[in-house]
Order: structure tokens, then sequence, then C-alpha cells
């Protein structure tokens, strides 16, 4: 029986109980339940508008809820409980929180004026208060572990696609999250460079980090994923391993979805 530690499962990294989320009159989340154990590779999918990115955006506060609870590592995202009811942190203790908590974002977010190296070491002396000297030996070997040893020095334009979300990667390793959120990280690149990013991250996923994967790349997920998360019209609709998920789902709707891939 699972552990339960101010409300949390103890061996979750994420527990979403519950979870509805509102933009105006318009549902995107609908009573989401949803718990991702620690190291486990999960990946979205779902077709376009049923909540996916909306999903992990509450995970990190993005994005507020109008009711359930989200858990990172057994605390509460963007609250407290005080006699038994939810208060909202200030943005000061967001922001700390946030620091676990990585997010690669579709369209790379570097800075355009920092070299490559500067990018990452950015957030560690700043935030974290690390000496620049151990924040840019981190770095250092952090871009060599994702083949850019020799693009420290380079600025984001002088990058391909792939190089600079594998830079994005790699300045949110160098914060040492307990988790990572991956919100369609290949969309936005050529298909030549698609592999570059996904070989870090099947990397990743083999070191054991926590990962929450919106994809569309589906032999991604067929072969990284512990788990599949199946969305359509804001609710988890299905759940399971690759193969199930894949070679017989359950719901009608995970089978129309996947069609769409198949020839």
């Amino acid at each position: 029986m699972s552990n339960v530690v101010n409300g949390a499962t103890a061996q979750a990294a994420v527990e979403i109980r519950q979870v509805t989320k509102s933009f105006g009159n318009a549902i995107v989340l609908r009573n989401i339940d949803l718990t991702v154990a620690r190291g486990e590779t999960v990946v979205v999918i779902g077709p376009s508008g049923s909540g996916k990115t909306t999903m992990i955006r509450c995970i990190n506060h993005l994005e507020t809820i109008q009711k359930g609870r989200i858990y990172v590592d057994g605390a509460l995202v963007g609250y407290e409980l005080k006699d038994d009811r939810l208060v909202a942190r200030s943005e000061r203790e967001i922001a700390r929180a946030r620091r676990d908590i990585g997010m690669v974002f579709q369209r790379f977010n570097l800075f355009p004026h920092l070299t490559a190296l500067q990018n990452i070491t950015e957030a560690p002396i700043h935030v974290l208060k690390q000496r620049p000297e151990q924040a840019i030996a981190t770095a250092l070997q952090l871009l060599e572990r994702v083949g850019l040893a020799d693009k420290a020095a380079s600025y984001p334009n002088q990058l391909s696609g792939g190089q600079q979300q594998r830079v994005a990667i790699t300045r949110v390793l160098a914060m040492q999250p307990k988790l990572i959120l991956f919100d369609e990280p290949t969309s936005a690149l050529d298909p030549e460079m698609v592999g570059e990013v996904l070989d870090v991250m099947n990397d990743l996923a083999a070191q054991g980090m926590t990962m929450i994967v919106v994809s569309h790349e589906m032999s991604f997920a067929r072969e990284v994923a512990d788990r599949i998360v199946v969305m359509d019209h804001g609710e988890i609709i299905e759940t399971g391993p690759p193969s199930q998920i894949f070679d017989a789902p359950h719901n009608p709707r995970t089978k129309l979805f996947l069609s769409r891939f198949r020839r």
C-alpha cells in the first residue's frame, strides 16, 4: 500500500487529483486524475486541443486550476493547506518551487544575446547562487553530454533548431530538476533534426529522469515511454504501457486517433 504524506502519495513524483481547468466558459481539463512515479517516463498523446499542454502547464503552475489538487514530490503546487483550506502561495514561493520542475518548450526560448554557455549558466548562478566556475564546469560537462561541446561560445542564431533545443534541455538539466516537462519538444524542428533531440531524451529516460512528455512522435512514445496517457476533449480516456495502447487499445477514441498515424 502506498504511504501518504501531507495528503500526497509518498512514492509519486507527480499526483494530479480531480483537476478541472477552464478558460472562460470553455472547460479544457475535466476531473483529471494522474499519478507519475519517480523515474517514470510518461508520454501524453491525443488530438490537438485535447488539453495535453494545458495539463503540463498546470503542473508547474503556469496555469491555475479551478478545482482539484496537484502535488509534485509531495508538495502542493501553487497552494498550501491551512486549516483544511487551500491558500495561494506567494509568487516568490511558487518561483522557488519551480526550480525543481524543468520545462522544455516547443520554441526553445533561449536568450538571443547570450551564448549557449551563458544561457545554461544564467539560472544556476543567479537563482541557485552557484559560483560561476562551478556553473561553467557543469555546463561544459552537460554540453559534452548532449554532443555540443564545440558550441559553448555560439549564439542561438548560429545554431540549428535541433542544436538550440539540445541547449534548452541542457539549460534545464543545469538546474538539477526532480522532474522535466516537455511540451512538443520536436514540433518546431525540421524532420532531419528531430532524431538528435529524441536521442537526448532517450538517454535521460534511460538514466531515470522523471519526465512527462507531450508529443506527436509515436515511435518515440512506443520505444521510450514507460506509460502512455491518451487525452481527448480534456479527459484522460486511456492509460497503459505502449504495447497495450498501440497494439490493443481499449477506447474507440484511442483507436481512431492512432489510425491517423497508420498507413
